[in-house]
């Protein structure tokens, strides 16, 4: 079996949940940020969107230098911006990971800003770390933003207080 297909069903169920959680965001909250240091949800909603992408450039290049990486566009902070954005990004790493080979997990990947170095290693590490990790502790964020905006939060490792899987 290859390294892509063992993968795949858990990339699956990572953006199925994620998903659901952009879902239930509150978008009359753009400005709610739990810490003065926190990310307001106007900006962490739409960070998550378009993360689900950044797979792609882990899975389809050596390295990415964010400082001449060009400039992205993130999702505007409304319901059908940023699920379209997540869905459209989703189906491109997706698409990458089923078309990523054995040998490329083993190469490096490495990740600067003005050539200073963020991360290097091997791209599998790259892929769970920077890229699938990440996403999953931006959601984590979001739950409890959901949490103190009083939104019912989706199950994602088993049932929540508030959705119980029919548990």
């Amino acid at each position: 079996m290859l390294i892509c297909e063992l993968l795949l069903p858990e990339f699956d169920e990572e953006m199925k949940k994620t998903r659901t959680t952009l879902e239930r965001i509150p978008f009359d909250k753009k400005d709610f940020a739990p810490h003065p240091k926190s990310m307001p949800l106007g900006k962490l909603a739409p960070h998550v969107a378009e993360l689900a992408g950044f797979g792609v450039t882990v899975l389809t290049t050596p390295e990415l230098d964010f400082s001449t990486g060009g400039g992205r566009t993130r999702p505007l902070f409304e319901s059908a911006a940023l699920l379209k954005a997540f869905d459209e990004n989703a189906a491109k790493a997706r698409a990458a990971l089923k078309n990523t080979s054995d040998d490329a997990w083993t190469q490096t990947w490495k990740l600067s800003f003005q050539g200073k170095t963020i991360f290097s290693g091997l791209r599998f590490l790259a892929y769970r770390q920077m890229f699938l990790n990440h996403l999953v502790h931006h959601r984590a964020q979001l739950g409890v933003y959901l949490r103190l905006n009083d939104k019912p939060l989706p199950a994602t490792y088993g049932p929540s207080a508030d959705d119980t899987m029919g548990f």
